[in-house]
């Protein structure tokens, strides 16, 4: 299954129970919005008792958390894993990154607070382990999944950014650690080219001067060819702390699936 921005989330709802919140809070779940700090994000979890691995998922432009809900594939391949899924919603239509187009940012800090906040919701309310965390998104929400990448490397096992990237210009100060990175992108994608385009004031940065970034930061070598799931074709670098950087391309246009994000989080969480 795939999403395409140029469309609205035509996808199978794929219903459960909202959670129950013990200490008798408002139940909130993957039906209902929990609030925090004056933003909202969804939650499915999987069987069983906590603590969870999850997956906080970051929307694309115009999306929403309760959309990422209906994402029956995502939400499979969660409860395959045994994780929580996490939807948090943007504060406009778009993330209000840094460099973001109309937007006259030029820091990350309302998005940055409002993760901070989810993740402290979850971990408190739903059991969410805070050590197993993975960060995926798509097209702009994988802007804002690189964002975390450079703002908040020590708090995610690993970045799954698919079909998006910084806003010019590229960060040159993040404070993070070595960091484990998949990002998936579409060759053909007229959306987010991987050279970037100009929206507005401003453009879409280069996804390999992205990428090349972090391999120099963490001591990265050249890529190589890597094994790869059908229909990407993947090359890979191992750096500091033997975190890996891996691009992998398809020959189709600005789409995501399910099987990259949970292929994503076998190769940082369970290898």
């Amino acid at each position: 299954m795939l999403i395409r921005l140029v469309a609205r989330f035509a996808l199978a709802a794929f219903v459960v129970a909202a959670p129950f919140v013990a200490g008798g809070a408002s139940a909130c779940g993957a039906e209902t919005d929990c609030e925090v700090g004056g933003r909202t994000y969804r939650i499915a979890l999987p069987q069983g008792e906590g603590p969870f691995g999850a997956i906080l998922y970051s929307h694309g432009y115009g999306a929403s958390a309760d959309g990422v809900m209906t994402f029956a594939a995502l939400r499979e391949a969660a409860e395959r894993l045994g994780v929580a899924l996490i939807a948090i919603k943007s504060a406009g239509k778009g993330w209000m990154i840094a460099n973001a187009p109309r937007s006259g940012l030029t820091d990350d800090e309302i998005e940055l607070s409002a993760v901070d906040a989810v993740i402290a919701d979850a971990v408190t309310r739903f059991d969410v382990d805070p050590a197993r965390i993975l960060a995926a998104g798509f097209s702009g929400g994988g802007m804002m999944t690189w964002t975390l990448a450079c703002r908040r490397g020590d708090r995610f096992l690993g970045f799954v950014p698919v079909a998006g990237t910084f806003w010019e210009p590229l960060p040159q100060d993040c404070p993070n650690p070595p960091v484990d990175i998949l990002h998936v992108h579409g060759t053909a994608d007229p959306v987010v080219p991987l050279a970037g385009r100009p929206i507005a004031e401003t453009r879409q940065c280069n996804v390999e001067e992205a990428l090349s970034m972090f391999r120099a930061a963490a001591h990265h070598g050249a890529p190589e060819p890597m094994a790869a799931p059908d229909g990407l074709t993947c090359s890979g670098t191992t750096g500091d702390g033997n975190t890996r950087i891996i691009l992998c391309l398809h020959d189709g246009g600005h789409e995501v699936r399910a099987a990259w994000l949970e292929w994503g989080w076998r190769l940082f969480a369970e290898d």
